[in-house]
């Protein structure tokens, strides 16, 4: 049985992951050692995920293993060998705000670990594909010097530049603040293009814009629809960051990342750099987000605003995925930004 080896299996994107190529006829190879809860508490915790996955698919084994350590992960990748078909590496310390308080930490989970694991595909299975969940956090705040106009309840960007349709892979990650976070991720996505380029290995790497679902544990330092649709719900008080609260943002179904994940698998191509998020297809401001909540839930969201805007936080985003459309022609998208916040309200109520 071909064999697919997910990290941050019980996350977000790799559980959705998980159950696609389950569904796929892979054996899984589930990697993931619950660091979210470390990160942000028992609240963000993967474990209940975890023990789901292991009790609904057949084909599921979890190890709980840190990507920091090559040793155990050679064990793993050294255990199944050439079978190993793909490899979705999806798990990272994902928040600005942490970053700062654990630079090690952030380094070896997202830098190091992901070294780790391209040398441990290298070694044992090179012609695995192998997909990294980047972030469009390597641009840094490049973004920010886009001609953006303020209007009532958004930042938008003049129709007129070339960015408009939305940011390609053109932008320029140097000469830019990108928090520390997304210097450990820029280190992390220039080592898997270069294990594409200088070793010839089948490496794709998808720089997302806000990856989002109803299976998000969300937080207030990373999760943005999920914590904020859990706050109109439970009616907990919410803290805006800077911008006006009208920072925009596109938002992308794990299911579609996913998706787009699998086209690249049976087509790959060699260090290749993709930008992937809601596109103009799936987008919102922070003020439109919290109207859908209010209209969805009925209730009133009580939230506080700081001038303060995080460190390194973009005013609008939004990824041009055409480059990847080009590549991969028969991908499309199946969730709007309407149907992502309907899901996640409907999980928070049934939670």
């Amino acid at each position: 049985m071909k064999v697919a080896v997910v990290t941050g299996s019980a996350g977000l994107i790799g559980s959705e992951a998980t159950k696609a190529l389950h569904r796929e006829g892979f054996a899984i190879i589930g990697i993931d050692n619950d660091l979210r809860s470390y990160f942000f508490g028992n609240e963000a915790s993967t474990n209940g995920t975890n023990q789901s996955l292991q009790e609904q698919l057949e084909n599921y084994r979890s190890h709980s293993v840190d990507i920091r350590n090559f040793d155990d992960l050679e064990k793993i990748f050294k255990e199944y060998g050439s079978d190993i078909k793909l490899v979705v590496h999806t798990a990272a310390q994902p928040s600005h705000d942490w970053a700062a308080k654990e630079p090690f930490t952030d380094f070896g989970v997202n830098a190091t670990g992901t070294l780790n694991l391209l040398e441990a595909t290298r070694q044992n299975c090179p012609e695995a594909v192998f997909i990294f969940t980047s972030t469009n956090k390597v641009y840094g705040d490049t973004p920010n010097q886009l001609p953006l106009v303020e209007l009532e309840h958004r930042w938008e960007i003049d129709g007129e530049h070339p960015f408009y349709i939305g940011v390609d892979e053109s932008m320029s990650i140097d000469q830019t603040k990108h928090s520390l976070f997304g210097a450990s991720k820029v280190a992390a996505d220039v080592l898997v293009q270069e294990y594409g380029r200088y070793f010839g290995m089948k490496t794709g790497i998808f720089r997302g814009g806000c990856l989002t679902g109803p299976a998000h544990a969300g937080a207030e330092l990373h999760g943005f629809l999920a914590y904020l649709m859990r706050c109109i719900v439970e009616k907990k008080s919410y803290r805006i960051f800077g911008y006006k609260g009208k920072q925009v943002r596109d938002n992308i179904h794990a299911h579609d990342l996913v998706s787009a994940f699998l086209h690249f698998y049976e087509n790959p191509r060699e260090g290749e750099v993709y930008n992937m998020g809601g596109s103009r297809h799936s987008n919102c401001s922070m003020m439109e987000a919290i109207r859908i909540g209010e209209e969805l839930s009925g209730n009133r969201l009580d939230y506080s605003y700081l001038e303060e805007n995080r460190i390194g936080d973009h005013i609008w985003y939004i990824s041009d995925v055409r480059k990847f459309q080009s590549h991969y022609p028969e991908w499309s998208y199946q969730y709007s930004i309407e149907d992502i916040l309907k899901e996640i309200f409907e999980a928070c109520v049934a939670s």
